[in-house]
C-alpha cells in the first residue's frame, strides 16, 4: 500500500512510507540503468561520425524517446508531468546535462583511465551528500564502497599525469552525476523522468548547432536511435524509477556496474581484449555491489510501516491525500525509510 502526498506550501512534497521489497526493487531499476550506459562504448565503436554529431544525434533520439514515455505513463499529460518537476525537475535537468557534456570533454582532455578513477568517487561523494540531508550511510555500504574504488584502481593502473582541464570536467561530471542520484532521492515523490528528457534537449541544443546532420544516414542512423532509446533513454528512465526507491549513497555504488560491463560487452563482440587487471578490477567492482545489494534491509521498529508528510504524521493516510501531479503511472512503490 502507498499514498503520494500532496504538496506543502513552501513547494516541497510530502514522500510515502516505505512498502516491503521496494529497496529490490530499487536496486534492479539501477542496475538496469547501469546496464542500459554500458552499451555505449560498443554502439559508438560502429558509428563513423564526429563526436559532436554522435552526441546530438544520440540526444534527438533520447528526446524522443523519453518524451513518449512520459507520455504512455502519464497517459497523455503530457504538459501536466513537465510542469510538475518544478525547481527539483529542472535541477535534475540541468545537472544531467552538464554531467553529459562534461563527461564526453573529459574524454577528449585526458585518459580513459583518469576519468575512471574520478568517476569511482561517485558512490563517495552521494554518500557525503546524502548525509547532509539526512540520508545515513549504513557501515557494509561504506564497506562496500571502499572496495569499489579499489576495483577501479586496480582496473585503472596508475593513471597517467592528467591535464587540468580533463581533471576539471571530470570532477564536474562526477559531482554533478552524484548530486543527481541525491536530489532524485530526497524528492522521491517527484516523477523525475520529464526532468531527464529536458536534460537531453539541453545537449541538443548544444551541441546541434555545430553537428553534421547530413552524415548520419544509413547505418549510422540505426546505431544512433540504439544508443539514443537503449543507451540513453532507456537508462535515465530506469535511473528515475529507482533512484527514488533506495539510498543515494547504494544508487551511485550500483550504477558502477556500467564502467565494468562497458569493456565486457566489447571484449565478448571481439572488438577488443580486454588488459588482466581490467578482469581483475571488474570481479571486483562487482563484488562490491553483491556486497551492498545483499545485505538486508532495516527493520521497523514498530513492524508496520511509517507515513512521513511534511511532518503531518500518519493520520494523513487515513484523510486520503491526491497524488501528486507528473507522479502517475511511474511506479507505485515509494522509497524505503532511511536506516
Amino acid at each position: 500500500m502507498s499514498v503520494q502526498c500532496g504538496a506543502g506550501g513552501d513547494g516541497e512534497v510530502g514522500v510515502t512510507a516505505m512498502r516491503p521489497g521496494s529497496r529490490v526493487l530499487g536496486s534492479v531499476y539501477v542496475t538496469l540503468a547501469a546496464m542500459a550506459w554500458s552499451l555505449a562504448g560498443i554502439l559508438q565503436r560502429q558509428l563513423r561520425l564526429d563526436l559532436v554529431s554522435q552526441i546530438a544525434g544520440r540526444a534527438a533520439f533520447a528526446i524522443l524517446a523519453l518524451f513518449v514515455l512520459v507520455a504512455v505513463a502519464e497517459r497523455g499529460r503530457v504538459v501536466t508531468a513537465f510542469r510538475a518537476i518544478g525547481r527539483p525537475g529542472l535541477a535534475i535537468a540541468a545537472l544531467m546535462g552538464t554531467s553529459s557534456a562534461s563527461f564526453i570533454t573529459a574524454l577528449n582532455d585526458t585518459s580513459v583511465a583518469n576519468v575512471l578513477v574520478i568517476q569511482a568517487l561517485v558512490p563517495l561523494v552521494a554518500a557525503l551528500l546524502g548525509r547532509m540531508v539526512g540520508d545515513p550511510v549504513r557501515r557494509r555500504t561504506w564497506a562496500a564502497m571502499g572496495v569499489a574504488v579499489a576495483g577501479f584502481a586496480v582496473m585503472a593502473g596508475a593513471p597517467t599525469r592528467p591535464d587540468l582541464d580533463g581533471t576539471v570536467f571530470s570532477l564536474v561530471t562526477m559531482v554533478t552525476f552524484a548530486v543527481t542520484i541525491v536530489v532524485a532521492r530526497r524528492h522521491a515523490a517527484v516523477s523525475m523522468a520529464p526532468a531527464m528528457c529536458l536534460s537531453q534537449v539541453l545537449v541538443f541544443a548544444l551541441f546541434a548547432p555545430f553537428a553534421r546532420f547530413g552524415a548520419m544516414g544509413g547505418a549510422n542512423l540505426g546505431y544512433l536511435a540504439l544508443l539514443g532509446i537503449v543507451q540513453m533513454a532507456l537508462g535515465q528512465f530506469f535511473l528515475a524509477l529507482g533512484a527514488r526507491l533506495i539510498p543515494a549513497a547504494e544508487a551511485a555504488l550500483i550504477t558502477q556496474l556500467e564502467n565494468v560491463l562497458g569493456p565486457l560487452w566489447v571484449w565478448l563482440a571481439g572488438i577488443e581484449r580486454p588488459p588482466a587487471a581490467t578482469v581483475v578490477g571488474g570481479v571486483i567492482v562487482i563484488g562490491a555491489v553483491v556486497l551492498q545489494v545483499t545485505q538486508p534491509s532495516p527493520r521497523s521498529t514498530t513492524g508496520t510501516p511509517e507515513l512521513v508528510a511534511d511532518g503531518r504524521g500518519p493520520d494523513l493516510e487515513r484523510r486520503g491525500a491526491e497524488p501528486v501531479p507528473g507522479t502517475a503511472g511511474w511506479d507505485d512503490a515509494p522509497y524505503d525509510a532511511p536506516a
